[in-house]
């Protein structure tokens, strides 16, 4: 769009879900963007499911009796950022932004059609990062770690596992489990994985889940086993990442999480980058990386740890 044009704008914003804390931070955030700048910004929703959410983008794209956006943002709910819907996208004269995911064909994009094409996310390896470092504060002398994860297709997942494996000491074991985002899927995930007999016999001294909700599902079903067991289990640190204010941080202020990651939404800062971009012709990167945060820092983790006469007397490890 050329400078100077005074058309309002309009923005499809896609999200995998409605249940998750950070997802509905993100449609907050797109909206709030959307108010500041005079954008029309509506926000659909893909129920966990990827068939669902391409279907729904090549809806907005292709279909006459639907009024066609200027843009495009969408944070993939499957393993792939949808190369040929978003060639589709930009054969329409649609901007195309891919949130929190890696998408190897922007450059691609970016060369063989006009319109703004980009990506905005949070370093996922860095997260992963932090978390290992977090393991190492809340855990100076080491110990089992029940690690649980996202899906096996989200990229997200992948290199928030390959950035935690980076900076966790040797001395961290890691069970991993996978889950959907979600408190739900995680609580079913711990609770199938307690009724196994190899649950009986693991000793756990922290439980990491790579988003809060995850981690309060399975403290959920921790919570749940035989009484005689329960408080054993309740002891255990659990951390997440996440931490928007009204959930994760606020479980860390209230005791329940030991940690989380401030991973910010980043759909408004999308938002003003291509309002800005359509508006002004301003160019715009490839790719744009929002920085993490620890809470506590690392150094309030293990200051507590060494407060509470250190890990081995605070975190001795728990197993039914």
């Amino acid at each position: 769009m050329a400078a100077g044009v005074t058309k309002r704008l309009s923005f499809l914003v896609s999200l995998t879900n409605n249940d998750n804390d950070y997802q509905q931070e993100q449609a907050a955030a797109a909206e709030k963007a959307g108010r500041r700048l005079g954008v029309d910004v509506k926000i659909i929703h893909a129920n966990n499911d990827a068939l669902v959410q391409s279907q729904q983008l090549l809806q907005h794209i292709q279909e006459s009796s639907v009024a066609h956006p200027d843009a495009i943002l969408f944070e993939p709910a499957g393993g792939t950022a949808f190369p040929q819907v978003a060639r589709a996208a930009a054969a329409a004269g649609i901007g195309w932004v891919v949130l929190n995911h890696d998408a190897d064909y922007i450059a691609e994009l970016r060369r063989a059609f006009r319109v703004p094409a980009f990506a905005v996310s949070s370093d996922h390896v860095e997260v992963g990062r932090i978390q290992g470092k977090q393991f190492a504060a809340l855990l100076p002398s080491g110990g089992p770690v029940l690690y649980i994860e996202g899906p096996a297709n989200s990229s997200a997942a992948k290199d928030r596992t390959r950035g935690m494996n980076q900076t966790k000491p040797s001395n961290i074991q890691v069970k991993s489990m996978r889950a959907n985002w979600t408190e739900e899927s995680s609580y079913r995930a711990v609770s199938s994985w307690l009724r196994l007999r190899t649950s009986q016999e693991s000793r756990i001294c922290l439980v990491g889940a790579q988003d809060d909700s995850m981690a309060m599902g399975a403290r959920k079903a921790f919570s749940e086993v035989a009484e005689g067991e329960r408080e054993k289990w309740m002891k255990i640190p659990f951390t997440g990442c996440d931490g928007m204010p009204k959930t994760g941080q606020a479980w860390v202020r209230a005791g329940t999480l030991a940690a989380t990651i401030f991973i910010r939404p980043n759909a408004d800062l999308a938002i003003e980058m291509l309002a800005d971009a359509m508006k002004t012709g301003a160019a715009l990167p490839e790719h744009k990386f929002t920085e993490a945060e620890s809470m506590p820092s690392l150094a309030e983790l293990a200051a507590s740890v060494s407060g509470a006469g250190g890990a081995d007397k605070q975190h001795r490890g728990a197993g039914v």
